[in-house]
């Protein structure tokens, strides 16, 4: 299946990024990284499905967005780690939120724990959802070869391009996931370092979450990594997520952009 081509590929550059019209699905969307993906997306226009887990606040959150950008924004409860209740959620949301259509799945939703590849079990991969990609690229890659086109994008880590962390060197970075060809038209993904949120852990894997409560000299060591001088905030990825949302970037697959303040220079 050819990838697809904007109906004007010579319009004007900034019309290209615009996503008004779209239907895109986002999971781990309300909070964090996840959260600023949501935003981002119903500011250029589309309208969005918020998938989360646990959040309390989930649908407060969506009306919040969908009121201060004017398109449609919806909570959708789904566990990833489960593969039928993601197919399940994912298809409804095609159905029911995108009247018969999903133009863009945005598989962002994660909880990762800095495992030692020795001390991993199956119940930690399900827990963690490791498996969450992997059920959402499956959910949307069907929908995506009916409809004869479709965009997946994945949050992946910029661990899987610098091993070095002041942490468990042996955690599974590995497995974060760049491309899950499952039939879809387009695969790409994001691969940030740390970013200040609004969820803390006090977990050491740099992926979508950055730890306020780390002892000092641990923040300290990660700060000298990054060349940028200074720890992003997760706002400051949403722009690179409307890119390969968008008709900005329709010959682009399979790729990853790394944004990491120079982390991976080191």
């Amino acid at each position: 299946m050819p990838l697809y081509k904007s109906p004007n590929a010579a319009a004007p550059v900034l019309t290209q990024f615009s996503l008004k019209g779209k239907i895109a699905a986002v999971t781990g969307g309300a909070r964090g990284i996840g959260l600023e993906i949501v935003r981002g997306l119903a500011e250029a226009g589309a309208d969005v499905a918020l998938m989360y887990t646990s959040s309390k606040n989930a649908s407060e959150t969506a009306a919040k967005i969908a009121q201060e950008t004017g398109v449609r924004v919806e909570a959708f409860r789904c566990n990833v780690a489960d593969r039928e209740s993601t197919a399940t959620v994912i298809n409804q949301i095609a159905k029911e939120f995108g009247n018969g259509r999903l133009d863009v799945v945005v598989a962002n939703a994660g909880n990762l724990r800095p495992y030692s590849l020795s001390r991993i079990h199956r119940g930690d991969m399900a827990s963690q959802q490791f498996h969450g990609v992997m059920w959402t690229a499956q959910a949307a890659g069907k929908i995506f070869k009916h409809q004869g086109k479709g965009n997946l994008i994945i949050t992946s880590s910029v661990q899987r391009h610098a091993g070095q962390h002041p942490t468990d060197p042996s955690c599974l970075q590995c497995l974060q996931g760049r491309r899950c060809p499952s039939g879809q038209e387009s695969s790409m993904s994001s691969s940030p370092t740390t970013f200040w949120t609004t969820r803390t852990r006090n977990y050491g894997l740099p992926r979508m979450i950055v730890i306020t409560t780390q002892p000092p000299e641990r923040m300290e060591k990660w700060l000298s990594m990054i060349p940028g001088g200074r720890i992003a905030d997760a706002a400051e990825l949403k722009g690179a997520y409307v890119f390969l949302a968008s008709d900005a970037c329709c010959y682009m697959t399979g790729a990853d952009i790394i944004i990491d303040g120079g982390y991976t220079l080191t």
